[in-house]
């Protein structure tokens, strides 16, 4: 399965005159982790004819959370999706023995589901209304949004949305972008599977409608990322 790079960003990131520098310091000295040109590339700023994507900041990239190819031994046939919320990875099946891992952040939603659902559709830039509960836990944040928020950088579910269902119901579980870079990789308050923008683009460009989802449960977190988790 060979994966495109999603919409515009391809074209963009073939026209970059410059690429940033490598490594980074912060305003406290701290010397950031190395990161690669190509990696820097991927996260840079673009626009994807909607708005324009910002890069994602330096201080919350790095070689581990960049999305790449990896062994990935699942039993799943190629285009799967397998979230594993406790370990904060999401894999898309790329062929044997192989998947494309993307770094995700988890709300409290993401560890509400396991087992297995379908993507029943897609939309870019993705209108959100918050909860019930949202509205009940921080009605001062929430209040004056509880008629809804018109897709956008703001937007908390970000460039893009999956929206999962299983036996033709919606299970109110989102695989999405966010605009909170610093949350990929963790688990938060709110939300489902956030992403960085530039990642949750490139998944949906290469998702259709219908494809299986599998979310692992805590039991079964980091699971196929070793031989010897081939099920038979």
């Amino acid at each position: 399965m060979k994966l495109v790079a999603g919409l515009a960003l391809a074209g963009v990131l073939a026209a970059c005159e410059t690429v940033p520098t490598e490594t980074a310091v912060t305003s406290n000295g701290e010397v950031l982790p190395f990161v690669s040109p190509r990696t820097l590339s991927m996260y840079r700023e673009f626009d994807d004819g909607q708005f324009v994507v910002p890069a994602v900041p330096r201080q919350y990239l790095s070689e581990e959370v960049a999305r790449q190819y990896v062994p990935y031994y699942s039993p799943y046939a190629e285009g799967t999706i397998v979230v594993d919320p406790y370990a904060f990875k999401l894999y898309l099946i790329s062929g044997p023995n192989e998947a494309m891992r993307y770094s995700v952040g988890v709300g409290k939603a993401g560890f509400g589901l396991t087992g297995e659902a379908r993507v029943n559709h897609q939309k870019d830039w993705p209108y959100w209304t918050p909860t019930a509960n949202m509205l009940r836990r921080e009605p001062e944040k929430y209040g004056p949004v509880r008629g809804g928020m018109e897709g956008g950088l703001d937007n908390p579910l970000g460039a893009r949305a999956l929206y999962l269902y299983r036996g033709g119901r919606d299970t109110l579980y989102r695989i999405h972008g966010t605009p909170y870079p610093w949350t990929v990789g963790g688990q938060e308050s709110g939300g489902c599977i956030r992403m960085f923008h530039q990642d949750a683009i490139h998944l949906a460009a290469n998702v259709e409608n219908g494809t299986r989802v599998v979310i692992l449960s805590q039991s079964q977190t980091g699971m196929y990322t070793v031989a010897e988790d081939v099920a038979s």
